[in-house]
């Protein structure tokens, strides 16, 4: 299997888009184009703000798919590094009361 790299992509209209693929610099190449897909081809201009880079393409999907259901509280912490708060940004709001 080849490597793989989740990454993350801000939009024109400051939401986020996660995707995953083989090649990084093509795919972005292919978002910031209008090509990579219809949720960011309707908000252009696009930005790489993070990946992550695995050994296996199937490795990145799976985390693709993890940080896709993530709330945006939880992606920020993440593109900003603060791993540390990623356990409790994942409690539901009403175990919080």
């Amino acid at each position: 299997m080849s490597k793989g790299y989740l990454y993350i992509l801000i939009c024109n209209d400051d939401t986020y888009y996660t995707g995953s693929t083989k090649d990084l610099d093509k795919r972005v190449l292919e978002h910031k184009s209008g090509a990579g897909a219809n949720y960011t081809a309707k908000r252009l201009p696009v930005r790489l703000i993070y990946f992550e880079e695995y050994d296996r393409i199937d490795e990145a999907f799976y985390r693709e798919k993890q940080v896709q259901g993530w709330s945006r509280k939880k992606k920020q912490a993440l593109i900003e590094s603060r791993i540390s708060e990623l356990p409790s940004l994942s409690k539901k709001e009403f175990d919080k009361k």
